[in-house]
């Protein structure tokens, strides 16, 4: 953060005297909130393969990392101290091969109509996806990383849109 208006913003889980406290957001407008964020579980190829052709001994990776992503962002504030529990309009957890880096690709898609934003949810969502296919390889696999987890786009609210420039 490179400015104090930046500063302030990021600390706004703190109180004027430096103690957590959760961001009273009762005089926000209620606005629909998007976010959508991605990141990566690299692998060696022959694990990327076996995931492609459904032959890993534990079952539907992709599948059951689906499920455990969208479940993951509904139950955010659970795991995320200070987030605010929101009505969750919509989970997509998605998944693309990229076999030239040898990864799977986990992006996830949150919409909700709320006081509050989504990116925490999406960002769990891919987390968890993330985790579940690494729990579900790591006997084959235990050189797998998950990595470049971040948030891609986000919109509504007071701060409006926002988009990862391509190069970031």
């Amino acid at each position: 953060m490179d400015d104090d208006r930046n500063e302030s913003r990021s600390l706004s889980h703190l109180d004027e005297e430096g103690k957590a406290r959760m961001v009273d957001i009762g005089d926000k407008d209620t606005t629909r909130r998007e976010a959508v964020a991605e990141g990566y579980v690299k692998m060696n190829r022959s694990t990327l393969d076996l995931i492609v052709s459904g032959r890993v001994p534990k079952g539907d990776v992709l599948q059951t990392a689906r499920i455990a992503g969208i479940c993951a962002a509904k139950k955010s504030p659970e795991l995320v101290p200070l987030c605010h529990p929101i009505r969750v309009d919509s989970v997509s957890v998605d998944f693309e091969v990229c076999r030239e880096r040898g990864a799977l690709r986990v992006s996830s898609h949150v919409k909700a109509t709320d006081r509050t934003g989504v990116e925490i949810e999406a960002l769990t969502a891919v987390l968890i996806s993330a985790l579940t296919i690494y729990d579900m390889c790591k006997a084959v696999d235990r050189e797998m990383e998950i990595e470049r987890v971040r948030l891609i786009s986000k919109s509504g609210g007071r701060s409006g849109e926002w988009k990862r420039n391509e190069d970031g």
